[in-house]
C-alpha cells in the first residue's frame, strides 16, 4: 500500500524529522544494547528479557518505517501560501458554535499534526473537512456523533 501525500505544517515537518532522527540515532543503539545485554543471561528461548527487547526492536523499527514515509510524501505548507480569505490547511479560525453560544479558537492542521486537546484539528476530521474552503461569516454544518452541529466562521488567520 504506497503512503498517501499528507499535508502539514513546516514545524509539524521539523518535528517528524527531529523524532526520526532521534530514534535512528539514540534509539536504536539503546535497543541494540539492551539485546545485546539480553543475549548474554544466556538461553534465549527462556529468556524474558531478550523477548522484551525484541519486541521493542519491532516497534521501534515499525515507528521509524512509518516516520520516513510519511516525511517522504509530506507536502509542507507554505506560511505565505495561507490565505486568511478562506480556510485551508495551516489556517487558525475563530469558531462559533450556533446552539451553544461558545467560540472556540482552532488551527486547522494535517493529520499528522491533529491535537484537538490543543485547539489543533486535523481537515480530515468533521469540522477540519466542514470548514475547508469556507470565508469568514459562513455558516457550517458538522456531522457529529449526536447529530448536526451548525457553527459559523468568525475569523480566518495564519
Amino acid at each position: 500500500m504506497a503512503a498517501k501525500n499528507v499535508k502539514m505544517s513546516a514545524e509539524g515537518y521539523a518535528k517528524l524529522e527531529k523524532e526520526l532522527e532521534y530514534l535512528v540515532t539514540v534509539k536504536r543503539a539503546e535497543v541494540a544494547q539492551k539485546l545485546k545485554e539480553a543475549r548474554a543471561f544466556g538461553d534465549l528461548s527462556e529468556n524474558a528479557e531478550y523477548d522484551e527487547a525484541k519486541n521493542e526492536q519491532g516497534i521501534l523499527e515499525a515507528r521509524i518505517q512509518e516516520l520516513e514515509a510519511t516525511i517522504a510524501n509530506a507536502i509542507v505548507v507554505d506560511d505565505s501560501s495561507i490565505s486568511s480569505d478562506e480556510v485551508s490547511v495551516g489556517s487558525v479560525i475563530k469558531i462559533k458554535d450556533l446552539e451553544l453560544d461558545e467560540v472556540e479558537t482552532l488551527q486547522v492542521v494535517g493529520s499528522t499534526e491533529a491535537d484537538p486537546d490543543n485547539g489543533k484539528i486535523s481537515d480530515e476530521s468533521p469540522i477540519g473537512m466542514a470548514v475547508l474552503k469556507k470565508k469568514v461569516g459562513d455558516i457550517v454544518e458538522v456531522q457529529a456523533p449526536m447529530g448536526i452541529i451548525k457553527m459559523q466562521i468568525l475569523e480566518i488567520s495564519k
